[in-house]
């Protein structure tokens, strides 16, 4: 009941979100809020780099490896990829590297 909870509450700040994302830009943070991206990365990781992306085809668009990795309690929610998605989102970066801190 309670991942559930969390799973709607999630869902429920992503589709609110989702009419400020703009689709196709070439510089992902152009007109994207971090405050925005960044609590997307504290909902869940990868949720961040995906808004600042514009959205879109989730499987083109959303790092794959940070969102599927966080379903991992403790690696991912919360731990290390919600840091590290909170991290590279606050720096504009949107790649899917789990170790370069750069």
């Amino acid at each position: 009941m309670k991942i559930t909870g969390v799973t709607l509450c999630a869902l429920s700040l992503v589709l609110a979100l989702a009419g400020q994302a703009r689709a196709g830009d070439p510089n992902p943070c152009k007109g994207q809020s971090l405050d925005n991206a960044t609590w997307l990365s504290v909902a869940h990781p990868g949720l961040g780099e995906f808004y600042l992306k514009g959205w879109g085809p989730f499987f083109e668009r959303a790092p794959q490896r940070k969102f599927w990795l966080g379903l991992i309690p403790g690696f991912g929610w919360p731990g290390y990829l919600q840091a590290k998605s909170i991290h590279d989102v606050r720096k504009c970066q949107t790649s899917d590297d789990l170790w370069n801190w750069d």
